[in-house]
């Protein structure tokens, strides 16, 4: 568990700085305003959870459930939340409706807090 954090945390931030950079030089050309600046949200948390993740590799030893529950959260979380607005700023680039997708989103945000919330869990459980 504790390599395949570290690998996911490390792909995550690659391609947070890749996309990142693709959409301050780009995208500028051809998504909306709007659309660019959901693109840039769903970058920013990609890459605050990648360096998350790291830290996470890191440190845990992955002795409990909880510590497992808190990872695979965040890793689920981030998928479902950046990656749905990744395609949702780009369906009218791409020409299709990806509405769909909107419910999503929350669905990575709320996986995203509960990783948090299992995180201050394990951290409160911790004789450091």
């Amino acid at each position: 568990m504790k390599t395949l954090t570290l690998i996911i945390g490390a792909i995550y931030g690659m391609t947070s700085v890749i996309l990142g950079a693709f959409g301050a030089h780009a995208f500028k050309k051809i998504l909306s305003v709007e659309r660019l600046q959901s693109f840039e949200t769903g970058v920013k948390y990609q890459m605050y959870h990648a360096l998350l993740l790291l830290i996470i590799g890191f440190f845990f030893k992955f002795e409990t459930g909880t510590e497992k529950w808190a990872t695979w959260c965040i890793i689920l979380g981030v998928i479902l939340f950046s990656f749905s607005i990744y395609l949702l700023s780009f369906q009218e680039v791409l020409g299709v409706n990806l509405k769909f997708l909107g419910p999503i989103t929350p669905l990575g945000g709320l996986l995203m807090i509960t990783g948090w919330a299992l995180l201050i869990y394990v951290f409160a459980k911790t004789k450091f």
